[in-house]
This record gives structure tokens, sequence and C-alpha cells, in this order.
């Protein structure tokens, strides 16, 4: 893999571990061998991700999250495609 990600990411704008660039080249995520495609925020060193949970907002209009522990696997989807 020639791509190497950061131990945490963010899709939420408003969190220090958002970066818009690596975003929009395509981040997947395997969660316990399964490809999400709800997730809001992951930590390799941690082993976790979090993911959303329905349309469900909360008070402030952000969605409502589900903390989540077990083996995660980052890859571009644009080269997993390409395989």
């Amino acid at each position: 893999m020639s791509e190497i990600f950061p131990d945490r990411l963010s899709a939420d704008p408003e969190s220090p571990y958002y970066n818009e660039e690596l975003l929009t080249k395509g981040v997947g995520i395997r969660f316990k061998g399964v490809e999400k495609d709800n997730v809001l925020e992951y930590c390799l060193s941690e082993q976790w991700i979090r993911v959303t949970v329905g349309n469900t907002v909360t008070r402030n209009g952000k969605p409502m999250t589900m903390k989540l522990t077990g083996p995660v696997e980052v890859y571009l989807r644009e080269s997993k495609e390409n395989e």
C-alpha cells in the first residue's frame, strides 16, 4: 500500500482529525472484515470506529453515533476498484 493513512481520521469538518484532501480520494473502511459506509471516524491504534445510527440527530443537529471496537482496516477505494 503506497498511501499511508493517519492513525485517526474524521469526516466531521469541525474535528481536529478532519482531512478533506484524504477524504476526497475515497477512503474505504473494513471493520471485522465487513466493508462499512456509515463510518464517521476511526482510530487504527485503538481499533475502533464511530458509526452513524440511522438518520437520528442530536440536539445540536449532528448525527447520533455509536462507537464499535474491533479490527479496523483502511484502504483507498480507487485502488480497491482497480484490483
